[in-house]
């Protein structure tokens, strides 16, 4: 079964990563310019640059449908720059996958394809798509909506180790952003994570850098730009998260509750 999803972030990639190891054939497309903070555990990354491995998969940018079907025939993960997914039309997937977490549909119709799924708030199931996955952590972190919607986005990021806001850093200006720590860097509440137009972004808490923008990327003032963990688990920069490994399973569940 060849599933195309739309995203190619930390949690689409988590879908991906569930699917490619249960042998689907995977397609993803991202913008030009992907602003994913969790760039090691982001196939966005092939957009950048050219390829990308998360967990030992390996993903190429593929140019159009051929090289895409190239890719998936070679047992790799195919990322096209392509942010409406136009490709489905060309490429008929037997499913399609709406992985952005825009918090809202932009563009996803349940004619889409044979299959077609949302991730998170912002659809219906059975209007917009077949189903829905939750995405809120708690009790139903993953569970698959045939009826209905996920959660409404509460603004507040879950809780890891006891912090929520406090763990993400945000753009303070205005600007292009200047990386000045890389993943995995051990924090402490104080220190300067990046500086956007001579502006610092300074970490709250003490923790890991577990994700942060590349130095060039345009950000805007309040922009997620950086996440600390407070866990200080080196392995979790470089591995797919407990929720986008829970999404991944909904979907799976609801891509064979569909097909068979």
């Amino acid at each position: 079964m060849l599933v195309l999803i739309k995203g190619a972030g930390d949690i689409a990639t988590g879908i991906a990563l569930r699917l490619y190891r249960a042998h689907f054939k995977v397609v993803m497309t991202d913008i030009a310019a992907p602003t994913a903070i969790r760039r090691t555990v982001c196939f966005s990354q092939a957009v950048v640059e050219g390829e990308a491995e998360v967990e030992g998969v390996h993903a190429v940018h593929a140019h159009n449908v051929e090289e895409a079907l190239a890719a998936t025939d070679q047992n790799q993960i195919a990322v096209c720059v392509d942010p409406k997914a136009e490709i489905a039309k060309t490429l008929m997937p037997n499913a399609l996958v709406d992985a952005i977490l825009a918090k809202k549909n932009i563009g996803t119709k349940i004619t889409d394809a044979p299959i077609v799924i949302a991730v998170g708030p912002g659809f219906t199931a059975g209007v917009d798509c077949h189903a829905v996955i939750e995405t809120q952590r708690g009790h139903y972190l993953g569970r698959v909506l045939t009826h209905g919607s996920a959660a409404p986005n509460t603004g507040i990021p879950g809780n890891i180790g006891g912090y929520t806001s406090e763990r993400l850093l945000r753009a303070p200006t205005d600007g292009v952003f200047e990386q000045c720590l890389e993943i995995g860097a051990q924090v402490k509440a104080g220190d300067i994570a990046g500086i956007v137009d001579g502006q610092p972004m300074i970490c709250e808490i003490d923790g890991i850098l577990r994700g942060i923008l590349r130095t060039g990327t345009p950000v805007h003032k309040g922009m997620k730009s950086g996440d600390v963990d407070p866990r200080c688990e080196l392995a979790h920069c470089f591995t797919a998260s407990d929720k986008a490994l829970a999404v991944g399973g909904g979907i799976l569940e609801a891509l064979l509750h569909f097909s068979l």
